[in-house]
């Protein structure tokens, strides 16, 4: 069952576009991760992937768990920076985790917690809606700007 992983598909386009799974399942703590995370060219930087991210995290809350972590390689700056503009906290980085690639790795932690849920979620709904972007398909407000006061 961990990984269960799930296919991003576009309805319009129909066809697959990018997967993502939740692993690290711990229902007695309470706690799932996002992970496995591979767009194409045709979701990377869109309102779908961002949409994708909502719908997982969601469903995570509604099956009860309290917390919804995202990890990755600290060297990895873009991984981090969509991990913070999806309003995620940073928590810390886990020195020489483990060995990836043939090197060692730092590991950076980030977490969503249900306490932070409502408020991120109403960011989401907010950034989502329609009205948010121009009839080119451009965001009115971003995203970052809606979650970055919600994360400690």
């Amino acid at each position: 069952m961990d990984p269960l992983f799930f296919v991003i598909f576009d309805l319009q386009a129909g066809k697959a576009v990018g997967m993502a799974s939740y692993c690290r399942i711990m229902p007695a703590a309470g706690s799932i991760e996002v992970g496995h995370i591979h767009y194409s060219a045709l979701l990377k930087r869109s309102a779908m992937a961002t949409e994708a991210m909502f719908l997982m995290m969601q469903h995570s809350f509604e099956l009860g768990y309290r917390r919804y972590e995202w990890k990755c390689d600290a060297l990895n700056e873009p991984s981090k920076a969509a991990a913070q503009r999806l309003g995620f906290s940073y928590e810390g980085t886990f020195r020489q985790a483990t060995v990836y690639k043939g090197r060692s790795r730092d590991t950076a932690w980030f977490s969503i917690i249900d306490s932070d849920w409502p408020a991120l979620r109403t960011a989401y709904e907010q950034w989502l809606n329609p009205s948010n972007f121009d009839s080119q398909g451009s965001q009115r407000i971003r995203l970052s700007d809606l979650t970055r006061p919600l994360t400690s």
